[in-house]
């Protein structure tokens, strides 16, 4: 199946995301965390649809994946300005994702 790693990417990230997301709201400084929390949480929302639309036999879903690509990336980024090891984890996650997504766009 094409998708099946695409799809196991996306489950990984959401769940890194998610457990990101949680975490930070732990930090001693909550308010330097506050982009990283959002972009999270829309990471996961965004990696989450596109699983949900994978599980599927629609084939329209090349903007879709471009644009979960596009917020991986950007959580990547925000968690990667971060020294505490969920943020690390999280970063790799959606690294990892975008990978997958490339691969399924190639």
């Amino acid at each position: 199946m094409r998708n099946e790693k695409l799809i196991h990417a996306l489950g990984n990230c959401i769940n890194h995301c998610n457990y990101c997301a949680d975490s930070c709201l732990d930090e001693d400084d909550v308010k330097k965390m506050v982009d990283c929390i959002r972009t999270d949480k829309v990471c996961a929302e965004v990696c989450s649809a596109l699983s949900q639309v994978l599980a599927t036999s629609y084939s329209d879903v090349r903007g879709l994946v471009q644009y979960c690509k596009k917020v991986c990336e950007a959580c990547a980024d925000e968690c990667g300005k971060h020294e505490a090891q969920h943020c690390k984890d999280c970063a790799k996650a959606c690294q990892e994702c975008v990978k997958a997504c490339e691969a399924y766009l190639a």
